[in-house]
């Protein structure tokens, strides 16, 4: 095996799980602004590998191909795989298809509601001025252009929740007018899972577990006690599994783009896309899109209880999960955000959060790809995506 010790090199790479990624940029789709037409370039890129279970890095390495090891998903339809083809896109630049990615910021409420016949391909100052919206909002570089941390971010599938709210810290948010239940204490909220809207590939049983663990999440930082219901339909929370227009204006989109959405208090409704993987145990569950049950019951529970998305990227508010991440532990800035609302649970102690959070600050370990290591992380999911692109 031959190696170079710079990044910008190539590598010949064979053995140890590791294959060096030849990109075909035109074959791929991926058209960088202010390249001439017809233009043809490659690039060989030069990451670690993922640790599917973790959703970490360990080791310098390449991108390998699709693992034979998981389910074959090829068919499976990522909704925003092309907006790769917007990698580097800035102001003046014109890129056949950038009406699309517009209608993803209108849909997350960051470009106002037009008609789509006014949308078009042009990245012109006001659509710059949205994308450092986005940027500032999430917590990523500021820098207008829609450089890889920010396609990266962008293509993540994510919650369906959108990202505008009352920020009250520049950290954890609000939805408008902070709504929130209001029950006598000890408050009790219940929830069921809907008898007619589910998925039959996971026993019951562990599907109820990994809401009843995500519902204790939020209620051992709160006085608030969460309570499964025998009728679907006299509970405080109603959940289900739900397949594209399904009657609340808010469409699911397939496999890897919107996973969930929830609604504002007092409303209750709780629905996940039921074209995802869903998954339990990534041990049993083998596909290369599954999706973390715990993890977004987690998160949209924080949106049923009042709370909107949060910059924070190690948060569980953070908007967005990449498939085989587990993302569950409640951090610091969700904790405080929802005993803004409702208090603490007398039992409820910082020290521990404070020690998990302090741990978990010296890795990369979030959805957001947060620290200074991640950067191996945004360019991995890049060229995953890219991966699909031209397996497709």
């Amino acid at each position: 095996m031959t190696a170079c010790s710079s990044a910008g090199a190539l590598l010949d790479v064979s053995g140890s799980g590791a294959r060096a990624f030849d990109v075909s940029v035109a074959r791929a789709g991926w058209f960088c602004s202010g390249s001439s037409s017809g233009m043809r370039s490659e690039r060989r890129f030069i990451i670690d590998e993922e640790d599917e279970s973790a959703g970490n890095l360990k080791g310098r390495s390449t991108l390998p191909y699709p693992s034979t090891e998981l389910t074959d998903d090829r068919n499976n339809n990522n909704t925003w795989r092309g907006f790769i083809k917007f990698l580097d896109a800035g102001r003046g630049s014109h890129v056949s298809g950038m009406s699309e990615l517009k209608k993803y910021f209108q849909r997350f409420g960051y470009l106002e509601q037009v008609p789509e016949s006014n949308l078009t391909d042009a990245f012109d100052d006001r659509f710059e001025s949205y994308v450092v919206d986005y940027q500032k909002t999430l917590g990523l570089p500021v820098t207008g252009k829609l450089d890889s941390d920010t396609v990266s971010q962008i293509m993540a599938p994510r919650c369906g929740v959108a990202d505008s709210a009352v920020r009250v810290t520049g950290r954890y948010a609000y939805f408008y007018g902070e709504p929130r239940w209001a029950r006598s204490s000890p408050m009790t909220l219940t929830y069921a899972l809907s008898p007619e809207y589910s998925i039959d590939y996971i026993a019951q049983s562990e599907i109820e577990s990994a809401f009843d663990r995500a519902f204790s999440r939020w209620s051992a930082v709160i006085p608030v006690n969460f309570t499964a219901a025998e009728d679907y339909w006299k509970a405080d929370i109603k959940i289900g599994f739900f397949s594209g227009d399904h009657g609340d204006g808010e469409p699911f989109d397939g496999v890897l783009g919107v996973l969930a959405h929830a609604f504002s208090p007092e409303n209750g409704r709780f629905h996940l896309d039921a074209a995802e993987r869903w998954a339990v145990d990534f041990a049993s569950e083998k596909s290369r899109v599954a999706v973390d049950l715990e993890s977004v019951a987690t998160h949209e529970i924080g949106h049923v209880l009042g709370l909107a998305h949060t910059p924070v990227k190690e948060a569980v508010m953070y908007p967005s999960l990449r498939p085989r991440t587990k993302k569950a532990d409640l951090k610091i800035d969700d904790v405080k955000g929802v005993q803004a609302l409702y208090g603490s649970n007398p039992n409820f102690k910082f020290s521990s959060l404070l020690q998990s959070d302090t741990s978990s600050s010296c890795s990369c370990s979030a959805v957001g790809f947060g620290t200074r290591s991640s950067l191996w992380a945004r360019t991995a999911w890049v060229m995953m995506m890219l991966t699909f692109v031209w397996w497709w």
